[in-house]
């Protein structure tokens, strides 16, 4: 299980939102780049960067500090937020991104997912799917969309999609919790690699997760702002076969 330590940007600041909420902004880092160190420092490999302006927006809008992270930490970046058409997407990764994140243009448009595919190759093409109450969101979680997150998880898979990256908007930043249910039943009914993301809190979230064997990765964000897990001590869990045996 691969994690992804998040970085939240919004006006080019590391922010977290709850659940979503513009007006339930914390501000963390006023520097993306020396965020970006810091989870590198730690032992992260790979980043998962969300662009919230662009995500409000549709459009690409916090470009010139992921470039700055890619260039001077090297770490591998998956990138989400605002990425709404092919120009855009061929912009993410002239910085050198390994993976661009589609949401709500890929509830709009599985052609344009397919291009993006044919494009730039599907291990480099992910899909975020943000459920709220079984549903897809879109828009910055601001519409809900007409899409049953499970079936629309197996329509991508259907397209030629690999990997997707599933948020419970109702577990997001709230410490409660990921939901264990809906990925397993991701993970029992498609082929896809998943992502779990929302609400972890705690080691022992991490543990849950792991106990799933099949699932393919998890992003990690709040809980490491507010100090709740230590990323160092995350990876050597998640690195340790014997973290499996404990749960056994």
């Amino acid at each position: 299980m691969i994690l992804f330590p998040a970085i939240d940007l919004l006006g080019g600041r590391v922010v977290r939102l709850q659940q979503g909420k513009r007006d339930r902004c914390t501000v963390y880092n006023q520097d993306p780049t020396d965020q970006a160190l810091r989870w590198k420092k730690a032992g992260a490999n790979w980043l998962h960067i969300v662009d919230l302006d662009g995500a409000f927006t549709g459009q690409l809008c916090n470009l010139q500090h992921v470039q700055a992270i890619v260039t001077t930490t090297g770490l591998s970046v998956q990138l989400g937020g605002g990425i709404r058409c092919m120009e855009a997407l061929d912009q993410v990764f002239e910085t050198g991104v390994k993976r661009a994140i589609l949401g709500t243009r890929a509830t709009e448009s599985l052609d344009f997912v397919q291009s993006a595919i044919k494009r730039h190759g599907a291990e480099k093409i992910v899909v975020g799917i943000d459920a709220r109450d079984g549903y897809v969101a879109i828009q910055g979680w601001t519409q809900m969309s007409r899409w049953d997150a499970i079936e629309f998880a197996k329509t991508l898979a259907q397209i030629g999609v690999q990997t997707i990256i599933y948020t419970d908007i109702s577990t997001d930043g709230m410490f409660t919790g990921p939901n264990l249910s809906a990925l397993k039943k991701l993970i029992d009914q498609t082929p896809l690699q998943i992502i779990a993301s929302g609400g972890i809190a705690s080691i022992e979230d991490l543990k849950r997760l792991q106990g799933l064997q099949a699932l393919y990765g998890a992003i990690i964000g709040k809980a490491l702002y507010e100090h709740k897990i230590n990323l160092s001590e995350a990876l050597a869990l998640i690195a340790s076969p014997a973290s499996l045996d404990d749960q056994n």
